[in-house]
């Protein structure tokens, strides 16, 4: 019985999925539980709205997971995009609502989206990602209000590189990353988005899994950044084995911000 931790629906921006299709589907797959984790990332330079309004957000998914509720667990997610300076707003917001489940992403730097060129303008590949690796950093210092990271080397999927750059050229940032975490009692995401953009490895890498493991992290969810019906719960029998050789035996869910282990 696998659990999908991070799927989009037609409350967010990038997505034209009603949510009710995402059960439908996910019910199909067999799936024990769901969370919608629909974006919200504030001050960007974009035309584009990646807000929601909330009462129609609860709404809804209060209205489905009462109706399903014989068939699958839906649960009340989000995807905050954090930059530095929105921090105490999502804060906010965060606590403002009954949230069960908190993504905290990085998706943008000084307000320039990672999806587009010019935030990689002017900067060298090591660059760009040292400065988003902090990024990550610094966020999670101020922030507490989350779950997990979200695909905590998101940075990959962008730039137009030939090629990856070493997880161990940053190993000390992404260690100081996870042990802050693992402080703070926070997990990371398997996020199996990494199939869709054709990357190398796991997002993040088996490197970063690894070392999360290594450092004593235990809090690990599966996610499949899903947008569209077919992407939902991709490869995640092979995610849920993977964990397993890699030594972690519990998947998490969560109920009211608070985990829960699930023996895989």
């Amino acid at each position: 019985m696998f659990y999908d931790y991070h799927m989009h629906s037609s409350f967010s921006a990038d997505s034209k999925t009603d949510m009710e299709d995402m059960v439908k589907n996910s019910i199909e797959l067999g799936l024990k539980e769901i969370c919608f984790t629909d974006h919200v990332d504030y001050d960007l330079e974009t035309d584009i709205c990646f807000g929601i309004n909330y009462n129609d957000y609860f709404e809804k998914l209060e209205f489905l997971k009462n109706k399903y509720k014989n068939e699958i667990s839906i649960k009340k997610g989000l995807e905050f995009g954090l930059q530095t300076q929105i921090v105490d707003k999502c804060s906010i917001e965060a606590n403002q609502y009954p949230f069960d489940f908190i993504i905290c992403s990085v998706h943008a730097i000084n307000k320039l989206d990672l999806y587009f060129d010019s935030y990689f303008k002017d900067k060298t590949q090591h660059q760009a990602y040292e400065e988003y690796y902090m990024q990550v950093y610094n966020v999670i210092k101020n922030y507490k209000d989350y779950s997990v990271l979200g695909h905590l080397d998101l940075i990959k999927r962008y730039g137009n590189y030939d090629k990856l750059l070493d997880d161990k050229l940053f190993s000390d940032i992404i260690e100081a990353i996870l042990k802050q975490a693992i402080q703070d009692g926070k997990g990371i995401e398997i996020n199996t988005s990494c199939y869709r953009y054709n990357l190398p490895d796991l997002t993040p890498s088996r490197y970063i899994l690894q070392m999360y493991k290594d450092l004593g992290g235990e809090i690990i969810t599966t996610g499949s950044d899903s947008h569209a019906t077919h992407q939902i719960a991709t490869k995640f029998d092979y995610i849920y084995s993977l964990l397993k050789q890699m030594g972690f035996n519990y998947v998490t869910r969560f109920d009211s911000m608070k985990p829960e282990f699930i023996k895989i």
